[in-house]
């Protein structure tokens, strides 16, 4: 008659070890789930494999203020924004309406709900206008780049392209900005715009070394001492005195500071304490 087998003795150094995992939840859950688990830990996988078909959920809304609207938005952003179904426009529309409200004083706020309005409607062009917009307000010149153009694509528009040579200097690229400079485009835009892509193209030429060439054309077509004053003629005439600064002229920068300051009634530059800072010496026989 065999001899009844003894049991393996149990090696100490295992106890404990094989019944626990990784955050002390015992090993025993993994083959025998309690009820439900299994349908859940399914539900949960096909939550995930929806999610990589479609994509992560989109960002809620940044919030609007209760005291705005859609009819705080021009007219004819509103008409544009009419293609969309109605409670879709007003929604886009009061995206927009606080984005513009925001532009000045907090550009990350105009940035965040005009990028809620470009998510909403990215196919009406006045949503990519405010992207681009805010985006180059916060210094985000390739985003804006991109948006810019795709407005004037949608658009036809070409009153932006001051800005968009702008961005081509914050990216490093001047010599692309002075392209546009050059450009059909540059001629189709009215008076004020052409003075705006002056201060670019002469900001251009500073970055590249060209001081010379950048104080000759902001000398152009009497702008600068003409009686008219307006937010274009204010931001040449500044462009101007730093001009002179960069060319060593330090003296006339200071006086053309203080004439900017005089202009410049809403403060919009920085031109009162510039015209007080020291500035560079200015070379005898200059003007």
């Amino acid at each position: 008659m065999a001899e009844p087998q003894q049991p393996e003795a149990e090696d100490p150094r295992s106890k404990g070890r094989s019944a626990q995992r990784p955050g002390g939840r015992h090993s025993a859950g993994r083959s025998a789930p309690r009820p439900g688990a299994r349908e859940r830990a399914a539900a949960r996988g096909t939550e995930r494999a929806s999610e990589r078909a479609v994509g992560p959920r989109p960002p809620a809304d940044p919030p609007v203020p209760d005291s705005v609207t859609w009819y705080d938005l021009d007219p004819m952003a509103r008409r544009e924004l009419q293609s969309l179904p109605k409670e879709l426009a007003e929604r886009v529309g009061a995206q927009l309406a606080a984005a513009g409200l925001a532009i000045d004083d907090e550009p990350e706020v105009a940035y965040a709900h005009a990028a809620a309005a470009r998510r909403l409607a990215s196919r009406v062009a006045v949503t990519r206008e405010a992207l681009g917009l805010a985006a180059y307000a916060i210094g985000k010149f390739d985003q804006a780049l991109a948006e810019l153009r795709a407005y004037r694509r949608l658009s036809g528009d070409d009153s932006h392209l001051p800005i968009v040579a702008d961005c081509e200097r914050g990216l490093g690229r001047p010599e692309q900005a002075l392209e546009l400079g050059s450009s059909p485009a540059a001629d189709r835009l009215d008076a004020a715009g052409r003075r705006e892509l002056r201060i670019v193209i002469a900001g251009a030429r500073l970055d590249m070394g060209q001081t010379d060439a950048a104080l000759l054309l902001l000398e152009q077509d009497g702008d600068l001492t003409t009686s008219v004053v307006d937010d274009s003629l204010i931001r040449l005439r500044y462009a101007y005195a730093a001009a002179l600064v960069a060319a060593g002229r330090g003296e006339s920068a200071r006086s053309w500071f203080a004439r900017v300051a005089d202009q410049d009634v809403s403060e919009r530059t920085d031109a009162a304490e510039q015209s007080i800072e020291p500035v560079a010496t200015e070379p005898e026989g200059t003007d």
